[in-house]
């Protein structure tokens, strides 16, 4: 689909004061040198409060966009029950994973097995939010507020430039890129688990309205 950005202004609501630390199926990304373009990708996110409005080059990309995120919505409904929060999630997501190259679904399977779309967890290596991503990557950035992990969009960005990040370090292996993500690289449980998850986030034709 052909993709412009706008931003509008929509600020998140409450304070992560009181999240609900629960644990998470993480593991524990490893602390490394990043290129230009990746540390500006997260200093973007970090700088920004709203999340993305995707404007489309033509009214069927539009068309084909709603359709997914009708479908996609149905399906979420019970883990997120808020039609306005379920909205922007996918809407913010669906913007960050094609920015970055990925396969919608993927990230949607990848977020089961990390968060099980909880926005506020954090796992016992600290990993934070959606995406699981590790405080020291707000250091590498030099912002240093792993707070900020848990607002969506920075979370959802983070999440999917790191990936982007490590499947071209693992030449384009994103069963290896995957087992970096959660820094078990070599080891199948967590590669096959997203890709089984991945499996209930394809949008199907028969799903289009």
């Amino acid at each position: 689909m052909g993709l412009l950005t706008r931003r509008h202004c929509l600020l998140g609501a409450g304070a992560w004061a009181a999240l609900a630390q629960l644990p998470a199926q993480a593991g524990a990304q490893i602390e490394e040198p990043l290129i230009d373009s990746v540390r500006s990708a997260l200093q973007a996110a970090v700088n920004e409060l709203s999340p993305p409005e995707p404007i489309f080059a033509s009214t069927d990309s539009r068309l084909q966009y709603l359709r997914w995120l009708t479908a996609t919505s149905d399906k979420l409904r019970k883990r997120m029950p808020d039609w306005e929060v379920r909205r922007d999630f996918l809407q913010t997501l669906w913007y960050e994973a094609t920015r970055a190259g990925l396969e919608v679904s993927l990230v949607l399977g990848l977020i089961q097995v990390e968060s099980g779309f909880r926005k506020f967890v954090i796992s016992h290596a600290g990993a934070r939010g959606y995406m699981q991503i590790m405080p020291f990557w707000t250091r590498v950035i030099g912002d240093g507020d792993p707070g900020k992990l848990f607002h969506m969009q920075t979370n959802l960005r983070f999440g999917c430039v790191i990936l982007r990040h490590y499947l071209e370090r693992e030449k384009g292996n994103m069963y290896l890129a995957l087992g970096r993500y959660n820094g078990s690289r070599g080891k199948p449980q967590y590669p096959n688990a997203v890709f089984a998850a991945q499996r209930q986030w394809v949008f199907q034709a028969q799903e289009q309205i």
